[in-house]
């Protein structure tokens, strides 16, 4: 069975990423965490958002050529969660530069988070 709404799914969230983490840069709300990316972003950002979807494309096409392996099934899994995840970040960013959600509270929910899985 081929991976193809996993690989779209995954493909999209890359691209929401990449277009979130320019609006929150350019805006000075956060930083790029990945000091490649970061690079990239300095260059500017159509650079960047190149990237980003060569990158999303590659494993996509990947995810498509061999998503009959079990590896490949999961793996998406895996990818999924996390980029879902990321965009719990986004969403916590978003609150927070709007003025709902304070920083002592992203602290607070940062440590759960952290105590969870240690």
């Amino acid at each position: 069975m081929h991976l193809v709404n996993q690989s779209i799914l995954l493909f999209s969230l890359n691209l929401l990423d990449a277009l979130l983490t320019i609006f929150w840069v350019r805006n000075g709300i956060a930083t790029e965490g990945n000091q490649l990316m970061a690079r990239l972003l300095d260059i500017g950002d159509l650079t960047f958002l190149s990237v980003k979807i060569a990158i999303g494309a590659v494993a996509a096409l990947v995810l498509l050529m061999w998503g009959n392996r079990r590896i490949a099934r999961y793996g998406v899994t895996v990818a999924i969660a996390l980029y879902i995840s990321l965009m719990g970040v986004h969403l916590f960013t978003g609150l927070s530069a709007a003025g709902i959600v304070s920083n002592a509270t992203l602290t607070n929910i940062i440590d759960g988070i952290t105590q969870a899985f240690v």
